[in-house]
């Protein structure tokens, strides 16, 4: 099963993770299949950058978020409170565009 999940990074006592897609039977800071963005919690307000179309993808491939991933993507925008993928404003500002 493929997850997405967060890889650990950083110094001792000061965390910041990577979002990572990964095989579930790999260690969590093992191999991986693709870096999706970085998540610093220490920072006030706690930093996230996520590539939003590489996320879909995955998602509609079949990978599943771990709780805290999700949680995450959540607060992003990337995912609905319910699991289900958001459209991105980009593909709206798109459809906008080739209306005019």
């Amino acid at each position: 099963m493929i997850k997405i999940r967060l890889k650990r990074m950083g110094a001792k006592k000061r965390p910041s993770y990577r979002i990572i897609v990964a095989d579930s039977r790999s260690p969590r800071d093992g191999r991986f299949i693709e870096n999706l963005g970085n998540y610093d919690p220490l920072a006030e307000p706690a930093q996230v950058k996520i590539n939003h179309e590489r996320a879909s993808y995955w998602f509609s491939v079949g990978a599943q978020p771990t709780d805290t991933v999700r949680s995450i993507m959540v607060r992003e925008g990337v995912l609905t409170q319910s699991g289900k993928l958001k459209q991105p404003p980009v593909a709206a500002a798109a459809t906008e565009t080739t209306a005019a």
